[in-house]
């Protein structure tokens, strides 16, 4: 293990696509590896998030056009995660769970960036107590139904991809509530390197909305 690898992935902003070599050997080169990846996937939830806020200012072109972009940037993103993990099962430890939440994104099974976020960085606990507060709101009034059962499917997605064991009562829910592109992400994301098939998903996705 005296020889670095150097590994290459695209650095995705709001307007510039760079590019950042990173050494990976032993556990902090791969910490770091892996902390700049979330600090891009970050970036790109943020940019998601802005847009959904910022949808009523814009007029219809400029919303498809600029979500259109940001699923191109999500989509060089997989593309160089994949290379990054290529023969290195270290890294396929650690990052599969960040590949299978940008597939979610691409594909649009998953519409809430904090969920994707928490979802890549293989936060089960953090997306239990989402679910409980959500919960809690829908109690209370505080949130719609319609966004409720959204962003529940997508938890208990999440959390069934991470490994974790559901309620017989939470998989009723998911299999009562889970739509056709949430199925087929399913089908597709069982395989890390089913990209093209996530990324064909979304463009057809894209192009329904557009109707």
């Amino acid at each position: 293990m005296n020889s670095f690898a150097f590994l290459k992935f695209m650095t995705l902003g709001t307007s510039a696509v760079g590019e950042i070599k990173m050494a990976s050997r032993g556990k902090t080169e791969t910490s770091k590896l892996k902390q700049n990846l979330e600090e891009q996937l970050d970036r790109l939830m943020q940019q998601l998030q802005d847009l959904e806020e910022c949808r009523e200012e814009l007029d219809t072109d400029e919303y498809e056009e600029t979500k259109k972009e940001t699923l191109e940037q999500l989509s060089e993103f997989n593309d160089s995660l994949k290379k990054i993990m290529s023969g290195n099962m270290t890294l396929v430890d650690e990052l599969s769970g960040m590949q299978l939440a940008i597939q979610a994104a691409i594909s649009q099974a998953f519409k809430t960036p904090e969920v994707i976020r928490l979802f890549a960085k293989k936060q089960p606990g953090q997306l239990r107590t989402r679910l409980a507060e959500m919960d809690r709101d829908l109690m209370v009034g505080k949130l719609d139904r319609g966004l409720y059962t959204q962003q529940k499917v997508e938890i208990l997605t999440a959390l069934r991809k991470l490994g974790e064991k559901l309620t017989a009562d939470d998989e009723a829910f998911l299999s009562a509530n889970a739509g056709a592109i949430l199925s087929q992400f399913e089908k597709v994301s069982t395989d890390l390197g089913s990209g093209d098939k996530v990324l064909a998903l979304a463009s057809f996705e894209f192009e329904k909305t557009k109707k």
